[in-house]
């Protein structure tokens, strides 16, 4: 008999539930973690599967991606036992859905952005605003939305991405001294949740390898398994071009386009932070916007 294969979705759950476990103290659970040396930093499998209330064969199954269809209630007591949040619970249920092929396949990812969606970036302005995709690929913006990010504009409009942005362009770092540590683990924390759903996206895996290889500070957060960030509603950019400025933002899922989301950074008005957004606006290049328009008019010129 040929032996079991397991797809990256079955082995997605086995992973997140293994990541979790090895960063859950005894403690942490109510347990005395003696005085003997422990071979895992966190929970043995047996001690997990005894405070959920299974048997330790059925759980070393689910963690080595055998067992693709736990219960309901098998995936509440993981949960409970793991101490898992309510949007890192939703996560092991999606994960199980996945592996059991109950998820519907999500939808092919898109870089296009619908006219009205550009129009809107336009009347938001001075207000920063862009469009990205679910692996944080840059796909739309206003003059302010990308001049935000300094030094963004210099890559080609195809690498830009958010996630590589603060990762590997050498402006990162110094544009976000105040919020490094909460931008990089948000950053992190949702490519997690995509490929935890969806391990086979093409629009992913290159990024995640890309990163993987050129960046430390990556490898390290990825291994954590993390699939929910901190968010900040405030956020301090250290601006090159117009000094500092403290912004709140916004990001909103687009209902007309699956996978996209609207971000969006506002100051009050008549604040010093206000008229740097505005000045930022007024000196960022207006060409940046549509670079496929550009494209088209060089293009034409040439001919």
């Amino acid at each position: 008999m040929a032996a079991e294969q397991s797809s990256s979705a079955d082995m997605e759950l086995g992973r997140y539930l293994r990541a979790r476990r090895t960063r859950t103290s005894p403690d942490q659970v109510g347990l005395t973690a003696g005085t003997g040396l422990r071979r895992t930093p966190g929970l043995r499998r047996e001690e997990l599967a005894t405070l959920a209330g299974i048997s330790i064969d059925y759980y070393i199954r689910l963690e080595r991606g055998k067992e693709t269809r736990p219960s309901p209630s098998v995936l509440d007591a993981l949960a409970r036992a793991l101490r898992l949040d309510d949007a890192e619970h939703q996560h092991l249920r999606d994960l199980a859905a996945q592996a059991a092929r109950y998820a519907a396949e999500p939808p092919p990812p898109s870089r296009a952005v619908p006219p009205h969606l550009k129009l809107l970036l336009e009347t938001l302005r001075p207000s920063p605003a862009y469009v990205i995709g679910r692996s944080m690929d840059l796909l739309a913006w206003n003059p302010g939305g990308l001049a935000l990010y300094a030094g963004l504009a210099d890559w080609p409009a195809t690498q830009r991405n958010l996630a590589r942005y603060v990762f590997l362009h050498p402006a990162a770092r110094t544009l976000f001294p105040d919020d490094w540590e909460y931008l990089v683990r948000g950053c992190v924390a949702r490519l997690r949740a995509v490929a935890g759903t969806d391990p086979d996206a093409p629009d992913l895996a290159g990024l995640v390898g890309e990163l993987l290889l050129k960046s430390p500070d990556f490898a390290k957060l990825w291994e954590r398994y993390d699939v929910v960030g901190r968010k900040k509603t405030q956020k301090t950019f250290h601006h090159p071009e117009v000094g500092v400025l403290t912004l709140s933002g916004q990001s909103l899922h687009l209902e007309d386009a699956p996978g996209q989301r609207l971000g969006v950074y506002t100051a009050e008005p008549g604040t010093p932070d206000h008229d740097a957004m505005l000045l930022l606006d007024q000196t960022a290049p207006d060409a940046a916007v549509h670079p496929e328009a550009n494209a088209g008019q060089q293009r034409r010129a040439q001919s």
